[in-house]
């Protein structure tokens, strides 16, 4: 059985006397449509070994081509997170053995890379105590993939590694961070973050299911208030969130643990073991790659003028904390629903689209944090990929204008919504079609809240002797005698009035 995260064998004080130290790689894979030095697909999903060249395979003689689309995402990302772009970068090779690298180098960037020194924005403290943190990058730099080796247990006594080629070459940008995280949820909050940036720039599509988005993690423990780090661990390969998080809380236990015996930690990699819930040594210091890096003979270095990064600079979209700033001066709402609404690009341009087609902002933010979420959650459930028409934002606009004219009640918008978003009609179509009407008639409310009132004779006995919380009850059992079809403020003006009779 997998470990919980929340378990520990340490006491919470000795837990308390340390502090962690962690750093995060992550490598992302850029959104183009060919590889990164040859004009293989990158389609994900094909047959394996369907999408290879020459120089995927590093066939003799075949010579790469640096893929300029890629060039330019990288040099986006850079922007994006504040990187200062060098005016000139130059590719290595990268040496090492692995069946899943047949050429036995990696072309990457070394010890020029693409551009440095940027930083990152989170959210540290919960909601609580919400403040922001700023996490250093140190480099961005540009690299190949290698292909994907699919181990195979044992069978007939004999091991089996099948490689798959159609991975190899893609293109990917590393982003090394500083070791400034000092729990594994700011590891986390910084990961979000991070991919949330790449997402609205378009870099990549950060798909952790299909590979498009990896991290490693670098960690060390030390006593709070001393300033040299620890030996650090390297934490490799942990393709989401929950294992990210839960691979950092199980190595800082298990280093604290450590120290705390009178032992000393080792300088290694680590692989989370998921099943387990512990890392597991991969490699020592000892028995780690001297890679031998040396200037890639076949690629000129990379040079980036001021021009090429103005061009870039300006077909970079607003990112999301400009945009969560902008939304809670512009729109009136709330840092959480700014916060919700700017999760994707794509939400948050849905949500101004219903707001320039007349919503009331607040009303819009609310709707679509809870309706609308709730809707294509649903159908986005393992099993229940329905097929529907979700309403367009004209659509839901005219529903929450009629809801915030008084034309209809809320309760009414509720439950004409899932029919929209089944068909993708307009609110005024379903109401038709429903036969909804909202119930306005004075002296047909006023016979409904009479026939209420004197079914409950002890509760309006209560309110007449001066309990006035009894008056929800009564508004609520209204509502629902009318199925939410009856204004409420005429509904609470008759009842009071009866009651007060």
């Amino acid at each position: 059985m997998a470990r919980s995260a929340t378990e520990t064998s340490i006491a919470p004080e000795v837990m308390a006397r340390y502090e962690p130290v962690i750093g995060l790689e992550v490598h992302a894979q850029l959104a183009t449509l060919t590889k990164a030095f040859c004009g293989c697909s990158t389609r994900f999903g094909d047959a394996p070994n369907k999408n290879v060249c020459p120089v995927c395979l590093g066939l003799p003689g075949a010579l790469p081509t640096l893929n300029r689309r890629a060039l330019e995402l990288a040099i986006r990302a850079s922007l994006a997170l504040q990187c200062g772009v060098q005016p000139m970068s130059r590719f290595a090779r990268k040496n090492y053995f692995y069946p899943d690298l047949s050429k036995g180098y990696q072309i990457s960037m070394y010890e020029l890379p693409l551009a440095t020194a940027g930083f990152l924005q989170i959210e540290v403290g919960g909601a609580a105590q919400p403040a922001r943190k700023r996490i250093g990058i140190t480099r961005l730099h540009m690299e190949e993939d290698a292909a994907k080796a699919l181990h195979e247990g044992f069978v007939d006594s004999a091991k089996f590694t099948y490689v798959d080629f159609n991975r190899c070459g893609m293109p990917l940008i590393e982003i090394v961070s500083e070791p400034d995280m000092r729990a594994p949820s700011e590891a986390h909050a910084y990961l979000i973050a991070l991919k949330q940036v790449l997402e609205y720039t378009e870099v990549s599509d950060c798909n952790m299911e299909e590979g498009s988005l990896r991290c490693d993690a670098n960690v060390s423990v030390r006593i709070r208030g001393t300033e040299k780090f620890g030996t650090r661990t390297e934490v490799k390969n942990l393709n989401s969130f929950r294992h990210l998080q839960r691979a950092l809380e199980y190595e800082i236990e298990r280093q604290i643990g450590v120290l705390e015996s009178g032992g000393h930690t080792e300088q290694e990699t680590r692989l989370y073991n998921v099943s387990a819930g512990r890392t597991e040594t991969m490699r020592s210091k000892e028995l780690a790659h001297d890679y031998r890096y040396f200037p890639e003979p076949d690629l000129l270095p990379v040079t980036c003028d001021e021009q090429r990064l103005e061009e870039v600079r300006e077909q970079l979209p607003e990112l999301p904390d400009t945009k969560r700033a902008r939304f809670v001066t512009a729109y009136g709402i709330t840092a959480y629903d700014a916060d919700v609404l700017s999760a994707t690009r794509e939400r948050a341009d849905f949500f101004e689209e219903v707001v320039r087609h007349g919503a009331a902002p607040k009303l819009a933010a609310n709707w679509i944090q809870t309706q609308y979420l709730r809707l294509e959650s649903a159908g986005n459930a393992p099993g229940n990929e329905t097929t529907h028409k979700s309403p367009a934002a004209r659509e839901i606009a005219e529903l929450l204008l009629m809801i915030d004219s008084g034309e209809i009640t809320a309760a009414v918008g509720k439950k004409i919504f899932p029919r929209m978003w089944q068909t993708g009609q307009g609110a005024r179509s379903v109401i038709l079609e429903e036969g909804i009407v909202k119930m306005d008639d004075a002296s047909t409310m006023e016979q409904t809240a009479r026939a209420i009132l004197a079914r409950d004779p002890n509760n309006v006995a209560k309110y007449r002797a001066g309990n006035e919380s009894v008056l929800k009850f009564f508004i609520g059992q209204f509502m629902r005698e009318t199925q939410g079809q009856a204004n409420p403020q005429t509904a609470t003006e008759i009842l009071r009035r009866l009651l007060a009779e």
